[in-house]
Parts: C-alpha cells; sequence; structure tokens
C-alpha cells in the first residue's frame, strides 16, 4: 500500500519513543517562553522544563482544556513573534469564546504533511481529482483540505459548502476521484442525486470518501458506500491540534485511525480521573504536540472517547499506534432515566430497523429537574412508530417518545448536523 512518508510510518517502536521524547523537550522549551504557559505550568507543579527527562515524565504535567484556550483568546497562547504568523482558524465559538489556532510557516508545512499522508492512505495519488466541500473560512475544514491537496499535488476542485447541484454536476464534469465533507451532508448529497434522470444517478469516477468533525457508525459507512460505489475514510484532528487530518485517519485495513506518532503523542485516561487506562480500555482522548510552532499544546483534553486498539504493526505496513474510531465525547454524554448512552448509539440502533432513514433528532426536554427523550426519525412508508420505539428500548435500556417522519420531512443542515436539540419547558 501506497505511502506518502514510508520513514516517518514505519518507524520501531525505540525510534518513535526517541523522537517523541525529543519533540517533547522541545515543545515545552517553547511554550515556556510565553507567560500564560509558563504560569499555567508552574501551578500545575513544573518547575522547569529540565524536570522532564523521559516519556514517563509526561505524566506529571497538568493537563490543559479548551478552556485555557478560552481564557488565552486571542493570542495569549502565542509561543512565536506576531510578524512569524501567516494564518490563523478558530472553532464557532457557538457555545463561549472561540478556540483560535495560529500558524507559522512551519506549522502550515506540518498540517499539509499530515494531510498528504491521510491522501495517500486513502489512495489518492498525484492528479487525482479532489472535490473539498467543508467551508473556506475561519472554520479549518476546507482550508485543511485545501493545503493538504497542494501538498499531495492533487488536482484541487475547491467547491466549498453548499449548492448540492452544483456539488454532484462538478463531481460529473471534473470526474471528482474524492471528496471531504462531513458525514451528514452525504444523505443529501444522494438525496439530490436520485433525482437526477434514470441513467445519470451514479458517479462512476468517484472512489473515495473522506469524513471528518462527526461520528458515525459502521452501517452508516456501509450505506455510504454501497449507494456512491466508494470506500469511506474517517479523519481525525481538531482546531487545538493544528485542524483536521493533523492527528490521523484509518488506512485501506479499516482497522483502527493511525495517529502521527512522530507529530503527537496520545494518552488515554480516565475521564474522572485522569489516570492511564490499560490498552483497549476506552477513555477520554489527551495529545501533546512535538512539532508545532505558534501554538503548541501540552496534554491537551479533547474530550473524544476512544480507545487504543494496538501498538503493532498494521497489514498496510504501518508501524503507528491505532485508536479506534471517536465513539463520542465525554460531554455529549447523555443521561435519561438513569441511563448513560451517546448519539452514537442512537443512530446506530436506527439503522439496525429495516426502512429507516439517515436523519434524526434527540430532543431533551427539561420538566422539573427530569429529562425527557424523543427521538424523531424519518422511515419508508410501513415502518410505525411502535417498531422504533420498541428496538429503541432494546438497544438503549429506556423506552423514548418519538414520531416516524416521511423522508424529506426533518430539517437539512449543509454543515454538520445538529442532532441533539435541547429544550426547557
Amino acid at each position: 500500500m501506497s505511502m506518502w512518508n514510508r520513514a516517518a510510518e514505519t518507524m520501531s517502536r525505540d525510534e518513535y519513543s526517541e523522537v517523541q521524547l525529543k519533540g517533547l523537550k522541545k515543545s515545552l522549551d517553547r511554550v515556556w517562553t510565553n507567560d500564560f504557559y509558563r504560569e499555567r505550568l508552574k501551578r500545575g507543579g513544573v518547575g522547569s522544563p529540565n524536570d522532564i527527562t523521559s516519556l514517563d515524565d509526561l505524566a506529571s504535567l497538568p493537563f490543559f482544556t479548551k478552556e485555557d484556550f478560552r481564557e488565552a483568546y486571542p493570542l495569549k497562547m502565542c509561543c512565536v513573534d506576531r510578524r512569524d504568523l501567516l494564518e490563523f482558524h478558530m472553532s464557532s465559538g457557538s457555545t463561549g469564546t472561540p478556540v483560535v489556532m495560529a500558524y507559522t510557516k512551519g506549522d502550515l508545512l506540518q498540517w499539509a504533511e499530515c494531510m498528504a499522508r491521510c491522501y495517500a492512505m486513502a489512495g489518492l495519488e498525484k492528479g487525482d481529482p479532489f472535490q473539498i466541500i467543508p467551508t473556506f473560512g475561519l472554520f479549518n475544514g476546507g482550508f485543511g483540505f485545501y493545503h493538504g491537496a497542494r501538498k499531495a499535488q492533487l488536482f484541487t476542485v475547491p467547491a466549498s459548502s453548499g449548492n448540492t447541484e452544483r456539488q454532484i454536476r462538478l463531481m460529473k464534469d471534473f470526474r471528482t476521484k474524492g471528496f471531504a465533507s462531513v458525514v451528514s451532508y452525504v444523505p443529501r448529497l444522494i438525496e439530490k442525486l436520485d433525482e437526477w434522470p434514470e441513467g445519470e444517478r451514479d458517479l462512476p469516477s468517484l472512489k473515495v470518501g473522506i469524513f471528518g468533525s462527526e461520528t458515525f457508525s459502521d452501517e452508516t459507512r456501509r450505506r455510504i458506500e454501497s449507494r456512491l460505489g466508494i470506500e469511506c475514510f474517517d479523519i481525525y484532528g481538531m482546531t487545538e491540534t493544528g485542524g483536521v487530518g493533523t492527528t490521523g485517519q484509518d488506512c485501506k485495513c479499516h482497522c483502527g485511525l493511525h495517529v502521527f506518532e512522530d507529530q503527537y503523542i496520545t494518552e488515554i485516561v480516565d475521564p474522572a480521573t485522569g489516570a492511564p487506562v490499560p490498552d483497549g480500555e476506552y477513555g477520554e482522548v489527551v495529545f501533546t504536540s512535538l512539532t508545532r510552532e505558534a501554538m503548541p499544546i501540552i496534554r491537551y483534553r479533547t474530550h473524544d472517547i476512544s480507545r487504543i486498539v494496538s501498538r503493532e504493526k498494521c497489514e498496510c505496513g504501518r508501524t503507528s499506534l491505532r485508536i479506534d474510531r471517536i465513539t463520542g465525547r465525554t460531554d455529549d454524554m447523555l443521561i435519561v432515566k438513569g441511563v448513560n448512552f451517546y448519539p452514537r448509539q442512537v443512530e446506530q440502533a436506527l439503522k439496525e430497523i429495516p426502512g429507516v432513514a439517515d436523519e434524526f433528532q434527540i430532543i431533551l426536554e427539561e420538566r422539573d429537574g427530569m429529562t425527557d427523550v424523543t427521538i424523531n426519525v424519518e422511515a419508508a412508508e410501513g415502518v410505525s412508530g411502535h417498531t422504533v420505539a420498541k428496538h429503541l428500548r432494546e438497544r438503549l435500556g429506556f423506552l423514548p417518545k418519538g414520531d416516524v417522519f416521511p423522508i424529506g420531512a426533518l430539517p437539512r443542515t449543509e454543515g454538520k448536523a445538529k442532532r441533539v436539540i435541547r429544550k426547557s419547558v
């Protein structure tokens, strides 16, 4: 299988450890020059970067969180001269002060390197037409795919979001081989494609779909692959790590997300205690960057839930750590009638019911300190609310309220789907 950077992606465990310790020390020396980082580390018990002499010492460093980024808004965590900054991206800020990530030339090259590795994992090669559907703007998605496509010398189709009819036309006219989007947009793409005249409802040149920013079930993957005739890849990265694709992706073996261990140290910790969990057990993903310049991260708690799948060499030839696809977020966990569950579990259960379509809503209503849950779904004619409720009760452990709507009745979005709606009554 092809690799973008074979030397970096096939190191031995000892080589990865050596690179990581060197990178960790370099990152600590860099952040120690920044007042915000230095005071935050001192409060966490760090006297000097020289305190860290081995990778085992990483656990003695304090965790950083999204709240640190918000407190440091806009650029208090910047560790370089402002004149060396070339670009920045940030989260939406819909739930508070936005999270900003700034980039030096070196950071943009690092981002492009990671993305080029992801493209190679998906089997894309020089000259392949690749359509970028995420928005080009403050959100990092569009630009991340673009920087990587330039590095990998793909033929970029910079469509950006919206206008599904045009997206399909571009795919047909330019023979798009691969595309990137949020996975919740794909059902909308398929719906619009199904409206085309008989004989024009396929995209024969399309072979690859790369999806990030949202979790999705294996059943969703299978449905998309079957309808579009493509292979789906789950890409990982976030604003705080430097953007989409910076931390890894699954390869053609689809047996876990390959983390770029020469770029990041990965820990899986107990969300409640912060203690490391054994390989194979689920916990919260924590990243430490090794090569970022403007705003490195030290033990950043992502809130993402995953587990270490393997530290052994993959069949694809890569030797990097593999973690499971993200199953949810610690702050997305829902508690209803004493039962804990994640939106992805609802999606997975719904996809097991014949006739149920892709769109669904989870509506939470707070009444006198109690939470009622309503799950609305779209389904083909003949699927009853009783059938849906019965299956959800078996899978989730409680009986939700809900209704079944005709396909196309629930609201659509061009970007990330809003699956959970909270109401106060």
